[in-house]
């Protein structure tokens, strides 16, 4: 069974990917080329198959499914993009929902809603949430959002892929794409020609995606508490489920999590280039600096809190674009190339409901959003 962390130095979450497609050969010819196996990759491959069974689809995932961003994100689901809401764009937990349940995707998916916090402002006057950073931390707001347990999703549509026909392939890095008459990817030293070809990879392979100098990798940190008891999951306001995120700094976003376990994310690892990826060990350096002042500070956020103990530690990339909106483009060679990316920390739920477009956008029913 192929590891399904292969980058240990990033830390495991507290979850895991169970599907790993067998191997196969490698095809010269496909209908559509997907490039990545995270969550947009592998919801546009099992969309289009779930479209169009008579097209032959094919997915390349460098690693392992998930192993990029999909698979170590928090799992905190938003409504619209980074930036906003976006012309067009419609609502993103609505059609995120309605993905998951057609392709019988079990996430565990909650969306109870999630709370805006703010430092040192007045906040809602029943506002569940009463701790102490940076002076008093208080709810300011409600708006639409929950969960999800990312390795479920992650496995949940690759079978839905699988099951629809898909080519999945692991450890088959893009070496190179020639845009000529559609697409010709180079996968293991060996040829693929595809009529249409989307680029999924997020913060990884910038130049395969011609993203780079268009927008920053990043790397971000999160841990998972121990399990708490009731009492104190009731005394820190988050009974309900919730998940919270500040809308000021120092940063601060995290999640109930199964087991009475709380996950608490903050902090950005700047990278000089992608490749940096490749090497960063978050128990070295800054992200173990950063780690240990996230530790310091959720300790310090309510006296429940003071001897929490953390069973999970783990961080992964971030793709940030100008005005922090996605890409969701043609590729500047080819109108038959995609790329899709930079959810700038809100691709749990956008990077599913943009894969689906994607896929309409390859079966010529639908157009590109103008953003």
């Amino acid at each position: 069974m192929p590891d399904s962390a292969p980058h240990k130095r990033w830390g495991e979450p507290p979850w895991t990917i169970d599907f790993h497609p067998a191997p196969r050969d490698i095809p010269a010819e496909v209908d559509f080329a997907v490039v990545g196996g995270g969550f947009a990759g592998l919801a546009a491959a099992a969309w289009l198959c779930h479209t169009d069974s008579s097209k032959s689809v094919a997915l390349f995932e460098a690693e392992t499914l998930g192993a990029g961003s999909s698979g170590h994100t928090g799992g905190t689901a938003l409504g619209e993009t980074a930036a906003g809401d976006l012309p067009g764009l419609g609502d993103v937990l609505v059609g995120y929902q309605e993905i998951l349940q057609t392709l019988a995707v079990d996430g565990d998916l909650t969306l109870p809603g999630a709370w805006e916090i703010a430092h040192n402002k007045k906040g809602l006057a029943n506002s569940p949430i009463a701790w102490s950073d940076s002076g008093d931390l208080r709810a300011v707001r409600e708006v639409p959002g929950g969960s999800v347990n990312p390795g479920k999703v992650v496995s949940g549509l690759a079978r839905a892929a699988g099951r629809g026909g898909a080519m999945l392939f692991e450890n088959a890095r893009v070496e190179e794409i020639a845009f000529e008459k559609g697409a010709l990817l180079v996968v293991r030293g060996k040829e693929v020609r595809a009529t249409r070809v989307l680029i999924a990879t997020n913060a990884q392979s910038l130049e395969l995606n011609a993203l780079a100098g268009r927008a920053e990798p990043k790397f971000t940190l999160a841990a998972a508490t121990a399990p708490l008891s009731l009492a104190q999951i009731e005394a820190l306001g988050l009974a309900s489920g919730k998940s919270f995120y500040t809308v000021d700094l120092p940063y601060l976003w995290g999640r109930l999590l199964n087991g009475n376990r709380i996950i608490f994310g903050c902090g950005l690892v700047h990278l000089n280039d992608w490749r940096d990826l490749q090497t960063l060990d978050i128990w070295q350096g800054e992200p173990a600096e950063l780690f240990a002042r996230l530790e310091r500070r959720v300790r310090g956020l309510h006296p429940v809190l003071q001897s929490t103990e953390f069973a999970h530690r783990w961080g992964g990339p971030i793709l940030i674009a100008e005005e922090w909106k996605p890409v969701f483009a043609a590729h500047p060679k080819s109108a038959d190339a995609l790329v899709l990316g930079a959810f700038s920390g809100h691709g749990v739920a956008l990077s599913v409901y943009l894969g689906r477009w994607a896929a309409e956008i390859m079966l010529g029913k639908r157009k590109l959003p103008r953003w």
